[in-house]
Formats: structure tokens, sequence, C-alpha cells
């Protein structure tokens, strides 16, 4: 199998989980990994807690969000941009309805409950 290049975009306050890419605000890492990996493999490879993360994209497509993170188990491709961004850096609910996810994503927020539309998350 071959490598895959993920780039990989880190806000707020996990751009410390960048080492020497992190910028403060942000970092950039272009994160080289074995064919086949998954969301799950990037986070381990940044040694980075999926439960410090808020809201995720992978190719500009919401893959999570706080207290719903389905896309643990998202293979990713070569060339693909995921952005992790802090649980700060939160964006109005209003603006999830119709926005592109991903498959998983989709499908979680179908299944629950109140399809992911709220505005406040417990710790």
């Amino acid at each position: 199998m071959s490598d895959i290049t993920v780039n990989t975009w880190l806000y707020g306050e996990l751009a410390r989980y960048g080492g020497q890419a992190d910028k403060g605000s942000y970092a950039n890492l272009q994160v080289h990994l074995p064919a086949g990996r998954t969301v799950n493999d990037l986070l381990a490879y940044l040694n980075m807690p999926t439960e410090v993360r808020g809201i995720t994209f992978i190719n500009g497509q919401l893959s999570a969000m706080p207290g719903l993170q389905p896309d643990l188990s998202h293979v990713l491709c070569d060339g693909d941009r995921v952005a992790f961004f802090d649980p700060r850096s939160m964006w109005p609910f209003q603006y999830r309805h119709g926005v592109p996810m991903v498959g998983e994503m989709a499908d979680a927020m179908q299944a629950s409950q109140d399809h992911g539309l709220h505005h406040t998350y417990k710790a």
C-alpha cells in the first residue's frame, strides 16, 4: 500500500497538537499516513484526543461536532483536507441546516432525536 498525504489544519487551542507547525492560533501539517487510514488514525498521529475537538470538516464537508463524532472510521484519501476546530470555535446552529456533510455525519444527524440542531452542548 502507498502512503497518502492529508492536509491537516488545527485551529484555536488545537494548534498545540501541531508541534513545530503551531503558529499560535492555527497549525497546518502535511500528514503522511498509509493508505486506508481513518480520522481516528489521524487523531492518533496527532496525539489528539477526539474529545478536545469541536467542529470538523473533511474537504469542506461537516464530519463532526461536539457530542456527535461519527467520523472516526471515515477513511481518508490522498489529498484530503481535514480541519479541526476547538470547541470555542462554534458556528451558529441555524447554519447547519443544509450544510454538506460526509455520509457518516448525515446518517448520524438523521438518526439523532434532534437531528443535530441544538445550540448548546454539555461537557
